[in-house]
């Protein structure tokens, strides 16, 4: 099997990334129709009852960006500051159905997850990635899109990177086409939700997409959780060093964009071509200034 490199919109690196043109600024107006979305809405936020006149088509322009484009823009300027914490939940919720749909997560299937150290051991193989404050290794979710609405930042650290999953191919295809083939072929993931057999399952890093490129499915930290299955074999040498390979371009500078989440952010990143991280990060003591993110998964269909 002949691994060719893909061309299209997803593939940049770092230094090609220039200016501001990734990140989408809120004016006064566009907060305001928001805060009013937000304080007239009444059971499940749906984008036909979330009425948003002006930041609507801009939100459909992220959505454009997000599929066609690069595959990731910051939003700025979310008023998070002056809404509760049930308001900063519909508000992004309605943000992001605008984008996309929201499709449920986490093992109770809610639709909007809490992102925040809950203590948990990342050591431990039920941990899941959003209940510590440890560095996590480069991955993408499963759904088309990841949305991320910053309620508050860390004390320190906490950094996001992202890295083009179709760059990180393309380099692997030109310096070692042998290993492009092994990321094609079923790997075994780890759900992290229990030990029995249900919680392991297969399928390849990389699929072709619909049309012509790339997507991958990648999470180091899941692929090595699940050698705790009982009929999960160890990595082959050729998975253990296309993994090393991996692990090595992700985090290579040419490849990594950073960016500092502030109080009312929201990042969205399109998972079949973009891969995110986060450095580890220091807490303040006090409950209510804790690093608080509120996650959304959303499929980018019409």
């Amino acid at each position: 099997m002949v691994i060719a490199r893909v061309v299209g919109p997803g593939e940049w690196r770092a230094d090609e990334v220039r200016g501001d043109d990734w990140k989408v600024r809120l004016d006064d107006g566009h907060r305001r129709e928001l805060l009013a979305a937000v304080r007239a809405a009444e059971g499940e936020v749906r984008r036909e009852g979330f009425a948003l006149p002006t930041l609507g088509p801009v939100l459909r322009r992220v959505r454009g960006d997000l599929v066609g484009g690069r595959g990731f823009v910051l939003v700025r300027g979310v008023p998070v500051e002056e809404m509760s914490e049930r308001e900063c939940e519909v508000a992004a919720a309605g943000l992001a159905c605008h984008v996309g749909e929201v499709v449920p997560q986490g093992p109770g299937r809610a639709p909007l997850m809490h992102v925040r150290d809950t203590g948990a051991d990342p050591a431990e193989g039920r941990t899941r990635s959003y209940e510590h404050r440890a560095r996590l290794g480069f991955h993408s979710d499963p759904t088309d899109v990841v949305a991320l609405l910053c309620v508050r930042p860390a004390k320190s650290g906490g950094l996001s990177a992202i890295v083009s999953s179709v760059a990180v191919h393309n380099e692997i295809v030109r310096l070692r086409p042998d290993l492009a083939e092994v990321l094609y072929r079923p790997w075994w993931h780890d759900r992290r939700s229990g030990d029995g057999p249900e919680s392991f399952f297969e399928k390849p890093i990389c699929v072709p997409r619909e049309g012509g490129g790339v997507s991958m499915s990648y999470g180091p930290d899941y692929l090595r959780s699940a050698l705790r299955g009982a009929s999960v074999p160890p990595f082959s040498r050729e998975q253990a060093e296309v993994m090393e390979m991996l692990d090595r371009l992700t985090n290579d500078a040419r490849f990594v964009l950073t960016m500092d989440f502030r109080e009312g952010d929201m990042q969205f990143l399109n998972n079949h071509v973009v891969l995110h991280s986060r450095t580890a990060f220091e807490d303040y003591p006090e409950e209510g200034r804790r690093r608080h993110l509120l996650r959304l998964w959303l499929a980018a269909a019409e």
